[in-house]
């Protein structure tokens, strides 16, 4: 599955900016791409040219005479471009300066060549025009070389800017394959010592012949393993599947604590089908377990509560624990604070800044975790 992260989508979408835009269409097709400016330009050439013809007309200007060889001298400078555009293909990735200096010498020379074949035509297709001589036959070259650099400016552009399209959507696309990287670093960082603890207690069970209880747990364990790799660090899943797959680790668990582990849990029915990333909630049960359950001769509970504020989802998680000496810097604190510090990178990966996640010492005991993520709803309600 591709990477689901919000944080990813809202990149891709400012950059692509709502959508398929009219340049996307254009700059698909290279060639149709050529093709459309150079019939667009060329059009504009001989409007240009026409315009003139009729501004010299008025002004009773006989250069101005020149409507009949408009379109062949477009029809020559098609055919002259599409030169130009063979020559540019070699030297367009040549330094700027080469690439330049080409570029003026093509225009200049090709300038005056459309400029020598007008004059030469123009006696055959306008009467009473005479021959031109010497360098009356260059009279138009420098229009004509202003257009043909006109011309190589929009090529040049043109191969700049899809150059730039595609070198953003390679770092668009690397973007997307760090952050899933991240996520999926971050998403498999669980802690060893759960495997080893519960395979122990197993083995445990069934030396005590135990069978039943046994195989309990090892199908838990299957289910929880096979949650774990079925879902994608990067795929967010309803509210309702975490809890069951919390549920499973819970159960496992329970066969090592007994009575020692309580929990309690308070879910609004709103909330179950929110969208929450997978397995967010079981690094936070662990680190619970392990620093606030394990080491008290009693136990201890933990609470996971779920409700929906206005448009972000909130996820709380309490234990009666011995809390943390410093919530602000908990990741100093002998390792206590992995798992939590993990959950916030993911939460950042994929949410940015539209999440909160802070933690409180409670009283007279305890550590409170707090999760406030966008509210999304998903609409499978079923492991």
């Amino acid at each position: 599955m591709s990477i689901s992260s919000p944080h990813t989508d809202r990149e891709q979408a400012q950059v692509r900016a709502g959508g398929i835009s009219l340049l996307d269409t254009i700059f698909a097709d290279r060639n149709k791409a050529f093709w459309l400016f150079q019939c667009s330009g060329w059009l504009g050439y001989i409007l240009v040219r026409v315009f003139h013809s009729l501004t010299a007309i008025s002004s009773f200007d006989e250069f101005g005479f020149n409507f009949p060889i408009v379109l062949p001298v477009a029809i020559i400078g098609i055919l002259l471009t599409c030169i130009l555009r063979i020559v540019y293909r070699r030297v367009r990735d040549s330094s700027v300066v080469i690439t330049f200096v080409i570029a003026i010498l093509s225009c200049a020379l090709l300038g005056l060549l459309l400029s020598s074949i007008e004059a030469f035509i123009a006696p055959y297709l306008i009467p009473d025009f005479g021959f031109a001589t010497g360098f009356a036959q260059f009279n138009n070259a420098m229009f004509q070389s202003t257009v043909l650099f006109a011309w190589s400016s929009i090529y040049f552009g043109y191969h700049y800017y899809t150059g730039f399209l595609e070198q953003q959507e390679r770092a668009l696309k690397a973007t997307a394959m760090a952050h899933q990287a991240q996520l999926k670093m971050l998403r498999y960082q669980l802690n060893p010592h759960f495997l080893f603890n519960t395979l122990n207690a197993i083995s445990t069970l069934v030396l005590e012949k135990a069978g039943d209880d046994a195989n309990k747990m090892l199908t838990k364990l299957s289910s929880f393993l096979r949650y774990t790799l079925v879902n994608q660090p990067t795929q967010r899943t309803s509210l309702e599947q975490e809890l069951q797959a919390t549920s499973l680790y819970l159960d496992i668990e329970a066969v090592r604590f007994g009575e020692r582990l309580k929990i309690v849990l308070d879910i609004d029915d709103k909330a179950k089908s929110a969208l929450v990333p997978s397995l967010i909630l079981q690094p936070l049960v662990e680190n619970a377990i392990k620093y606030a359950i394990a080491p008290e001769i009693d136990g201890g509970t933990i609470r996971i509560c779920a409700h929906v504020m206005g448009r972000r989802l909130m996820l709380m998680l309490e234990d009666t624990g011995p809390g943390i000496p410093d919530v602000n810097n908990i990741v100093s604190q002998s390792g206590s604070g992995v798992g939590i510090v993990n959950t916030k990178d993911r939460l950042t990966q994929i949410y940015g800044e539209t999440h909160e996640l802070t933690l409180k010492n409670l009283e007279p005991s305890g550590l409170g975790i707090t999760i406030a993520i966008p509210l999304e709803h998903s609409s499978r309600n079923s492991l």
